[in-house]
């Protein structure tokens, strides 16, 4: 299938490895030319000259912090110089801390709130005029299945992150008429530093528990019996933002293995 991706130019955040990298490759590979923004400025470009090596597209890096307004100007401002357009937008940042509701005080709801939320409003906001002129795009948001179901010792991403859903269902019946298209990907358990964080592989290693051991511990309760990889986000992403997706929007789909038990 010809997603249609060729020539046209995606802004990717957090891309300098995990979720937003496999995103970013995975439209690079299509033929889109990319633009990737992430704090650490040397994995990022280590990143972006894997990306060209391994798909021949053009792939720019930004250095970007997605709680700082100017960074989110620089990065959309430096999409456009380069290229002249804005075809997709890729919103994707590092989960808020775990924890539960008495470990967080005021100025953690906020950066949370920030990270998690504000920064898709602001950079829907900055992209939507070069969509808007262009008569089409494609926004994807990266959030995850504590949208849909809330998960333990995650409180802050059970009470921030569906409000990114109830954005994206707003502004999908906004939008539509001008044919930009806004849709949420759910990642569950799938193997990035955040996962190796949360289930302490490397703890487990020191304790003679191989890493495939540890995975398939952390992975029983999950149906398809593993943790999934970044690039099977990826390759839903790079769908989502192709012109085959053309007539999705206002959805909220999970790459989990089955592991969400909600309905919807």
């Amino acid at each position: 299938m010809d997603l249609g991706l060729k020539g046209k130019v995606a802004i990717v955040l957090a891309a300098s490895k995990g979720l937003g990298r496999a995103s970013a490759a995975a439209l690079a590979a299509e033929g889109a030319q990319v633009v990737i923004g992430a704090r650490n400025e040397q994995v990022l470009r280590e990143a972006a000259e894997q990306m060209r090596r391994e798909s021949g597209s053009q792939v720019l890096a930004v250095p970007t912090d997605v709680t700082k307004p100017d960074d989110l100007a620089a990065i959309v401002e430096a999409a456009t110089r380069e290229f002249g357009q804005i075809d997709v937008l890729v919103n994707n940042a590092g989960g808020p801390p775990p924890g539960t509701f008495e470990m967080f005080n005021d100025a953690q709801w906020e950066a949370a709130f920030e990270l998690s939320l504000l920064s898709v409003v602001r950079l829907i906001r900055l992209v939507l005029p070069q969509m808007r002129k262009q008569g089409s795009g494609r926004i994807v948001n990266i959030v995850s299945t504590s949208v849909k179901q809330p998960i333990d010792n995650l409180l802050l991403s059970n009470a921030i992150r569906p409000g990114v859903i109830g954005l994206a269902k707003s502004l999908s019946i906004e939008l539509a008429p001008e044919n930009i298209t806004i849709n949420n990907v759910c990642p569950g358990r799938i193997l990035t530093d955040r996962i190796r964080q949360v289930y302490q592989l490397d703890a487990k290693k020191q304790q003679g528990i191989s890493e495939e051991e540890a995975l398939k511990d952390a992975a029983r309760e999950i149906p398809m019996g593993r943790i999934g990889k970044p690039e099977e986000l990826g390759a839903l992403v790079a769908f989502l933002a192709s012109e085959q997706a053309a007539y999705i929007t206002g959805t909220t789909i999970q790459v989990d293995g089955g592991v969400t038990r909600s309905l919807l």
